[in-house]
């Protein structure tokens, strides 16, 4: 089963139903792509297959045959959204990081709060709350150039995303 993982072409003897997930981290030995619930329902495990987020949990592996499959690793470790997590400290038990990540690359250079919500839908945090999330992928979007964002005036629930915590 041949598939283009992180920019290289990948050959895997996989059965063909096997789960992307387990392909990932077993075969392949990419660990950053979590398990969370196995069923799809808490976005741990979301990598992009053809620029598309899905849940690699509930893909088999004989789905992503040709694709172009990228995982947090393909990212390396300096890409600007993950240092905006734990800038934000949208980051903290580290389990949904990888799959919010991979959530939020697909979004278009200039999301609203709502388009960031609708994106991370899908990306269950049982740590942080999700406004440093929302905070750290609108500042991502907003340093890398886009325009018509304006942080400052950002609410989460009527309340200032860029406050600390505390104050909300």
């Amino acid at each position: 089963m041949k598939f283009v993982l992180n920019g290289a072409l990948t050959d895997v003897t996989a059965h063909p139903m096997a789960r992307l997930l387990d392909v990932l981290r077993e075969e392949c030995n990419l660990t950053g792509t979590k398990e969370g619930c196995g069923e799809g329902e808490c976005g741990a495990c979301t990598v992009l297959v053809n620029g598309e987020p899905v849940c690699s949990c509930l893909i088999p592996v004989a789905q992503v045959q040709g694709a172009d499959v990228l995982t947090i690793e393909g990212l390396g470790d300096d890409h600007p959204l993950q240092h905006l997590f734990m800038n934000e400290v949208g980051a903290q038990c580290g389990i949904c990081t990888p799959g919010m990540i991979m959530a939020a690359l697909p979004l278009g250079p200039t999301p609203t709060l709502d388009d960031v919500k609708t994106a991370l839908a899908g990306n269950l945090c049982r740590c942080t709350g999700y406004s440093a999330i929302y905070r750290a992928v609108l500042k991502w979007r907003t340093q890398s150039g886009a325009e018509g964002t304006s942080i400052n005036a950002l609410t989460f629930n009527g309340a200032d995303v860029n406050a600390p915590e505390t104050e909300r």
